[in-house]
């Protein structure tokens, strides 16, 4: 849900170049060789767009003393390149989306092959509406302890966030999961993790709360 905003139009358009941004920046990202160094660089972009765009998700008090966002040390382990298959039960998945409405989300395809790592598989959503897109939330066992109890987002090609595949595969790394917007202010609503994908290990990599100061 977009920052409510005296001016219309300059919201959309607000928006709509926080969108860019986040598709250049991924498509920056997919075409370099070393994972590890376009971590940095994705750290370093979000960083700016969340202390300088308007767009931002955080509230304008919380901004001013904002340096940088949380996160796990880039660890490799978390980094996948996974089959994915098509699922028999295709049954629609209704989420609360506060003010605009409900989402629906479609279950499409499952991964294969994060099981032994992560202890389960992950259901990928497609977004119903106009367009629509790939959405794959996840919880973890670190949620509502070193990260938001709604769990963290990983893929979502309606925002442009999308490491890349091909053949019938799909790259998840973790260490690039990051929290929904409602993770930062009441002000927005956000989707999150259907049960199908609740991971009972903990993904110790991406995004994490910020620590209070004993």
């Amino acid at each position: 849900m977009a920052e409510e905003h005296p001016d219309p139009a300059a919201s959309y358009a607000a928006l709509w170049d926080w969108r860019r941004q986040v598709a250049d920046l991924y498509a920056d990202l997919r075409g370099m060789a070393d994972p590890k160094a376009a971590w940095r660089v994705w750290r370093a972009r979000r960083d700016q767009l969340f202390a300088q765009h308007p767009q931002s998700p955080l509230d304008p008090a919380r901004r001013q003393r904002f340096e940088a966002l949380d996160l796990f040390p880039y660890d490799p382990h978390f980094r996948f390149e996974v089959a994915v298959e098509g699922l028999e039960d295709r049954a629609p998945v209704p989420v609360a989306a506060g003010a605009d409405g409900e989402t629906v989300l479609l279950p499409f395809a499952r991964t294969r092959g994060l099981a032994r790592d992560l202890g389960g598989e992950l259901v990928l959503y497609w977004i119903a509406g106009y367009g629509g897109g790939v959405f794959l939330p996840f919880r973890d066992a670190t949620s509502g302890g070193t990260t938001y109890a709604g769990g963290r987002y990983l893929l979502d090609t309606i925002k442009g966030a999308d490491l890349g595949g091909g053949d019938g595969r799909v790259v998840l790394d973790f260490n690039f999961a990051y929290h929904p917007s409602c993770t930062y202010s009441h002000r927005w609503v956000c989707p999150l993790a259907p049960t199908a994908n609740w991971l009972p290990l903990p993904v110790t990599a991406g995004e994490r709360l910020e620590v209070a100061a004993s």
